[in-house]
């Protein structure tokens, strides 16, 4: 087994802590799906939000899917001039048994201009 650091982001239309949560879930749901993997492979998962959204924890998302046992943990990105605005971030840190080049980023909805090379 390996440890290896999975890449993900989403874009919500509004800081509402509604779209939060379900930007988030489909996010965490998709990085899960296209890497096959359970909670009991998930390490932990960075979460990060743009300044401009405070609604509600993307983390509690992650809490609904049932990761009671994986430390989680919320953080401000950067206000960096030009940004783009209102974009959920993850990192997960997982527990594989597969190389790096078979590890599946996840870049969803705005925050595909993020990552244009590997957004799905």
């Amino acid at each position: 087994m390996a440890v290896r650091a999975i890449r993900g982001a989403t874009q919500v239309d509004a800081d509402d802590r509604d779209q939060i949560l379900e930007a988030t879930t489909e996010l965490v749901t998709e990085v899960m799906t296209r890497n096959e993997l359970t909670t009991d492979d998930v390490i932990s998962v960075i979460f990060t939000a743009t300044p401009d959204l405070t609604a509600e924890f993307p983390a509690l998302a992650a809490r609904k899917l049932g990761f009671h046992e994986v430390p989680l943990l919320c953080a401000s990105e950067l206000a960096v001039p030009h940004a783009l605005p209102r974009v959920i971030r993850l990192m997960a840190h997982v527990d594989v048994d597969r190389p790096r080049s078979e590890i599946q980023h996840v870049y969803l909805r705005g925050a595909t201009a993020l990552r244009l090379d590997i957004a799905q």
